[in-house]
């Protein structure tokens, strides 16, 4: 199983990354990741994230905005 992340301006335009993720094997571990580095991706243009489990949408979109977590 791969997790992922996508990337979204928060019109829903899909976005390159400030950091580039890995395939994460766990949910758990692309969860951690994105709670390491969602103020370097908030910086580098992304407002929210979406996180899927082999091409299947988990949940999202989530907000990197702080206010609105």
């Amino acid at each position: 199983m791969a997790w992922t992340w996508r990337f979204e301006k928060s019109d829903g335009t899909e976005v390159e990354p400030a950091v580039v993720p890995e395939e994460f094997t766990t949910q758990g571990d692309a969860e951690s990741w994105i709670g390491e580095v969602w103020k370097d991706l908030l910086e580098g243009g992304a407002d929210q994230v979406f996180l899927s489990e082999d091409g299947t949408r988990i949940y999202g979109p989530m907000s990197l905005h702080a206010d609105q977590v």
